[in-house]
């Protein structure tokens, strides 16, 4: 009979020598019942939601049972492995036959080429555990430098239940749906220009979520399916099951039918990224609240909405919100963005409070419940700093809301990983874990992406580092990643990009005396042409939208005004902050940006004629037309 090797190569075992034509006929028909099983097996969904939601919880249970069968029952070697085929006719086991593959190059440590005894010892070189971003680019780039690599990825469902297919937060639940969302947001607020240039809007326009719901989330599983395929085809052999460390070089996992196993590998990958964190301590909220792992699915559309953060994720999703016509009450416990650029992130917070946000500076949630079956959530909420020479009770408001949405940060999904397992354990502050120089936690183990402490959780580090660490381990590189260069962007409705530091913290490194602020607030051309409206004005002379652009350039004085960082609200602002994230990698100064011959008229000619200062004292708004240009 045909099999399937691991690195979905045809093992084929002779049978009696009955002349070549009986031959080439079982060749044939192998080949056919390969390709015939591949086919459906392809066809079938990646993920079935309900199953990992009611198996995760008895998982860790089946796993000590699977370990105590025979080893040929559940041992991998280099030599053969049991996995798990499911067709639509049914659950398949196919044991299978694997051939050693030999690496190409170096080691991790630069050494000479392992000998072919050596490659034998583990089953794998490079077991990577989470099939995020970070993950899946380590797995693809190892196999392509030769390696035997195996990819583990297991969806723990939210606390509402929701799990999501191969690919991680970016893809299922954070950046793809995000930006789709943000962009139907944007299609929204388009009606209002598009009848100031002339279209004929016969009537008020209506927006569908479960439409848009269903579009986001059948482009989200394409995106699944093309992420299964490319591992396939990479040669990288993935498992839908969870993973733990059982020791040095050891995973032991178990997949959502209970059926575990054992394999070992050179080299182990931690890639398990992180997810939302809602406080245990405020009653009702572990079993009421949503987060971002539940908004991008949500049954139907929700009338209001409370979101409880001031971080990108929570004004991301309430600009979202707002845009698609959706009451929205965010409640900030201090500031928001902190850690970005001060100026930059009060005219965000500004800009969602002149679209209709009710910001609720300084209040947080004390209680969330749900009385007598309502559909609706009470919600109790504190003023943190009550006002002393109030005597009234506004210090405590209880509102009705359809959803209450958790964005108070993140936390490395670390839980029943064992850790204990191989002597490490997580940071006491921010629980995540430490790393070397080279990615490593200890020999033979390594760790990428959002549970890196002093990294950036944001899936292009992830990404390069992933692919940075297989290319150090397998091709002998000694290659590193500068955090202090990359770009990020805030897609609330007008944009914030950035890269470099921000004003306080160049303050903080440098010295007030030490550096130059330039900067200059304006509006969009075609904005201006169509001036937009506040959705809550304080009067009628306070209608008008102010100046939504703010470009901002902070320069070293002592390095001949070397650039140390870029800042940039308005429409776009992702676009245009990559572009010039290379320019301050390569070390531009404000001349490089003056000698620029900027693209007229556009917001980001802005950056070539930057020569008002904060220290001048002069106003930086600017009175013309012409967006981010000079029209003469």
């Amino acid at each position: 009979a045909g099999m399937s090797s691991g690195m979905g190569e045809p093992v084929m075992r002779k049978s009696h020598r009955n002349g070549a034509r009986s031959r080439l006929l079982a060749i044939l028909w192998i080949v056919i019942s390969i390709s015939s099983v591949r086919f459906a097996s392809s066809l079938t969904s990646f993920s079935d939601s309900e199953a990992q939601t009611r198996a995760f919880g008895r998982n860790s249970d089946r796993l000590s049972s699977a370990m105590r069968m025979r080893p040929s029952q559940h041992t991998l070697t280099h030599k053969s492995e049991t996995t798990l085929s499911r067709l639509r006719g049914g659950l398949r086991v196919i044991t299978e036959e694997e051939p050693v593959k030999p690496l190409k190059s170096a080691s991790c440590s630069g050494d000479a080429k392992e000998t072919s005894q050596n490659v034998k010892e583990y089953d794998y070189d490079f077991a990577v555990i989470g099939g995020g971003s970070g993950g899946m680019a380590a797995a693809k780039e190892a196999a392509r430098l030769g390696a035997r690599v195996v990819l583990f990825d297991f969806v723990k469902p939210s606390t509402q239940g929701t799990t999501w297919g191969l690919g991680g937060t970016c893809v299922n639940v954070g950046c793809v749906p995000k930006k789709l969302m943000h962009y139907a947001a944007l299609l929204g607020k388009s009606f209002y220009d598009a009848a100031k240039f002339g279209w004929n809007i016969t009537s008020k326009p209506s927006h569908s979520w479960e439409q848009m719901r269903d579009s986001v989330q059948n482009h989200v599983r394409s995106l699944n399916f093309g992420y299964r395929i490319g591992l396939r085809k990479a040669g990288v052999k993935y498992m839908n099951a969870l993973a733990k460390l059982e020791g040095d070089n050891t995973v032991s996992f178990v997949d959502k039918n209970g059926v575990g196993g054992v394999l070992t590998a050179k080299h182990i990958l931690l890639a398990v990224g992180g997810r939302p964190r809602i406080p245990k301590e405020i009653p009702g909220a572990l079993d009421l609240a949503i987060t971002s792992d539940d908004i991008f699915s949500l049954g139907s559309g929700p009338k209001k909405v409370l979101v409880v953060g001031g971080s990108y994720i929570a004004l991301e999703t309430a600009g979202f919100l707002i845009s698609l016509g959706i009451d929205v009450d965010i409640a900030v416990r201090s500031i928001v963005l902190r850690g970005f650029d001060r100026q930059c992130a009060v005219k965000i917070e500004r800009n969602l409070k002149d679209i209709g946000a009710n910001v609720m500076n300084g209040w947080v949630v004390r209680s969330l419940e749900r009385k007598n079956n309502e559909t609706s959530i009470t919600a109790t909420l504190e003023k943190r700093v009550p006002d002393p020479t109030k005597s009234d009770n506004n210090d405590v408001q209880i509102m009705k809301y359809d959803q209450v949405m958790f964005a108070t940060g993140r936390q490395a999904d670390l839980d029943k990983l064992g850790l204990e397992n191989v002597g490490i354990s997580q940071d006491p502050d921010d629980f995540k874990l430490s790393t070397k120089s080279d990615m490593s936690i200890n020999a033979g183990l390594y760790a990428v992406g959002d549970i890196v402490k002093n990294g950036l959780e944001l899936t292009p580090v992830a990404i390069r580092q992933g692919e940075i660490l297989a290319r150090n381990l397998f091709l002998g590189s000694n290659e590193s990643l500068d955090l202090s260069k990359v770009a990020t962007t805030v897609f609330t409705p007008i944009e914030y990009g950035c890269v470099g530091l921000s004003e306080e913290d160049a303050i903080k490194l440098h010295g007030e005396e030490s550096i130059e602020v330039f900067l200059s607030e304006f509006t969009t051309l075609e904005l201006a042409a169509t001036h937009r409206m506040k959705e809550k004005p304080f009067d009628e002379y306070d209608a008008d939208m102010p100046p939504n652009c703010l470009s901002k350039l902070i320069c070293l004085k002592s390095e001949d005004m070397r650039v140390i960082g870029f800042h940039f609200v308005g429409p776009n602002a992702g676009e245009i902050t990559q572009g010039f994230s290379l320019a301050l990698a390569l070390g531009a100064k404000k001349k490089d940006f003056d000698n620029m011959v900027g693209i007229h008229p556009t917001d980001a000619e802005s950056f070539s004629s930057l020569d008002i200062t904060r220290a001048s004292g002069d106003s930086w708004v600017a009175a013309g037309g012409c967006g981010g240009g000079k029209c003469g």
